[in-house]
């Protein structure tokens, strides 16, 4: 491995996992039970050429998306505000050891309750991320020199410059660290929610009518759009942390 070059390295180990995958399922010879990989590809080939795939990914994206952005905003706030004010830390830490501690089915029973099933995945992806972005953000903060913060107080620096010359540039491998892996959380936590919720219309509805129906490529499939949607949406972020990066240095 060591004469072969870093950039083709992820795709051998792909390429190795697919090969293992179809030892296996041929090892194990029915497809209700292990869809192969040419079958499971065949049936997302199939299903990228219709409409419902589109509408069922927009509406699963939609809704992930704009929890994870509410809790990144909320997480943000009030690692600030905790920061800030040590009462307040002490408040948020039961509520957050809570939130971190609870499975998420108990939290998608509950949640059921009060929202409707189709804002359903919007809730626990805020739910599930919140406490990740508030304990990245509030470590980045904690890390802060304190020496920079009296300079800034010395040379009478405003709040908006103070934190930008400041405050970001020290926080921000902290939150980007906690963004990049709260877009994962969201999209299992989110995608799970909506199989219990089966909102109509979802991914998450897609994926219970498959296991109903024992649709294993179905299945398989639509987990794997799961997979490249979930990536595609931390590789963006990930590019747009390190845009932001180069702009704070600049």
């Amino acid at each position: 491995m060591k004469k072969i070059s870093p950039g083709f390295r992820p795709a051998l180990a792909a390429a190795f996992w697919l090969a293992v995958w179809q030892l296996l399922a041929t090892a194990v010879g029915q497809p209700i039970l292990l869809a192969s990989p040419a079958a499971t590809l065949a049936r997302l080939w199939a299903l990228v050429q219709t409409a419902d795939f589109w509408h069922s990914l927009l509406f699963t994206l939609g809704h992930i998306l704009a929890g994870f952005a509410l809790a990144a905003l909320a997480g943000m706030a009030l690692a600030m505000l905790a920061g800030r004010f040590a009462l307040v830390s002490e408040l948020l830490s039961p509520l957050l050891a809570a939130m971190r501690s609870v499975p998420v089915a108990s939290f998608v029973i509950a949640a059921l309750i009060w929202v409707p099933s189709r804002r359903l995945s919007v809730l626990i992806a805020f739910v599930i991320v919140l406490p990740v972005v508030y304990a990245g953000t509030l470590d980045g903060i904690r890390q802060i020199d304190p020496r920079l913060r009296e300079m800034a107080r010395v040379f009478r620096m405003g709040r908006w410059n103070r934190l930008r010359a400041i405050d970001l540039p020290a926080a921000l491998p902290s939150v980007a660290s906690a963004l990049s892996v709260s877009i994962g959380l969201a999209w299992k936590s989110g995608v799970a929610a909506e199989v219990i919720g089966i909102p109509g219309g979802s991914i998450g509805e897609k994926l219970y009518r498959a296991k109903v129906y024992l649709a294993t490529p179905d299945l398989f499939a639509w987990t794997l759009a799961i997979v490249f949607a979930s990536a595609a949406c931390a590789k963006l972020l990930r590019m747009g942390l390190r845009k932001l990066a180069e702009i704070e240095k600049i």
